[in-house]
């Protein structure tokens, strides 16, 4: 396969994209109409094979996270996503595996009503790269700096899943006795569900927002950093699937402290919004857990014996 029959054949394929997109895939630029009273948002993650997902990954789940990855981004600032670029570096064009990979892809471009308007392909190791491109009203974007003392600390459904999927599937930890656990921690790792909505939701009522793609803790400290303020966190109230509460005490701390590739959001909002984040919990059937709250004293703490202790800030490295 050529280059452009690739992309005729795989990627070319929505043919309704919507009013938004003035000119999609086939033109050297994609040209976009953004609404009046709205702000772009752009953001781009790249994923490499070996590094970002094991070798063996299929096909479709790796189309499906190259996507979900980005709409994490854009849910973590309240953002609406609405368009993205693709571009693949491939070792070969295997068409049975671009068909698995684009079906993937697509799967959470049509659930989400992104519009595929352009991108590159080229030879080389394998590795995928999504930029979105999202709206958001004028000065609603929920930043990392705009954290407040006295927040509490939010965090969407439960942390530490996808660390334990990839360690039992790299042969670190034992695979779970429960298959149907072990069902649900592989597809937390390879299918993560952004929380795109709850991200929208959260425009009036969070202060600061960001994704949990790197570890809770290496996450919520990019908020610290940039709000200039410190968190203490109840670890005890740390949500937990039953996966993880059959592990250790310790065990299951340390994943959901600083294993990555959840894709939940962690926020913070003034104790005044508690109602709100329980009804948007409740509509958006999704739970939010509060665990703890933002204080004046830099750094990352937890109770321990009535004693306040430091809590190691680390989680996926990039380099």
């Amino acid at each position: 396969m050529n280059e452009f029959s690739l992309i005729q054949d795989c990627f070319d394929i929505q043919k309704d994209q919507g009013e938004s997109v003035i000119q999609g895939i086939g033109d050297d630029c994609a040209i976009v109409e953004i609404p009046e009273g709205y702000q772009l948002c752009v953001s781009m993650d790249t994923l490499v094979s070996g590094v970002h997902f094991p070798v063996e990954s299929k096909p479709y789940d790796i189309g499906y996270k190259a996507l979900v990855v980005n709409l994490s981004d854009c849910a973590a600032m309240g953002a609406k996503p609405l368009w993205a670029t693709l571009a693949l570096t491939l070792p070969n064009a295997d068409k049975s595996w671009l068909a698995e990979f684009a079906k993937g892809f697509f799967v959470m471009a049509n659930s989400y009503n992104i519009a595929l308007i352009g991108g590159d392909t080229t030879r080389g190791p394998l590795s995928i790269t999504v930029q979105i491109h999202g709206i958001i009203p004028k000065a609603k974007a929920l930043l990392r700096s705009e954290a407040k003392f006295g927040d509490d600390i939010y965090v969407t459904g439960t942390l530490g899943d996808a660390g334990l999927g990839l360690q039992t599937l790299l042969g670190n930890m034992p695979r779970l006795v429960d298959s149907a656990q072990q069902e649900f921690i592989e597809t937390r790792l390879n299918r993560p569900s952004p929380r795109v909505s709850i991200g929208q939701a959260l425009q009036d009522v969070a202060h600061a927002c960001i994704d949990i793609s790197d570890g809770l803790a290496a996450d919520l400290q990019h908020i610290l950093t940039a709000s200039k303020l410190g968190a203490v966190l109840d670890v005890d109230r740390l949500p937990l699937s039953t996966a993880l509460q059959n592990l250790s005490h310790e065990q299951a701390q340390n994943l959901a402290l600083y294993s990555g590739d959840d894709y939940e959001l962690c926020f913070t909002a003034p104790t005044g919004m508690r109602e709100a984040i329980e009804r948007i919990s409740q509509t958006h059937h999704c739970a939010i857990s509060r665990i703890g709250s933002m204080i004046d004293s830099p750094g990352l703490f937890r109770y321990r014996d009535n004693e306040l202790i430091s809590l190691t800030v680390s989680g996926f490295q990039h380099f």
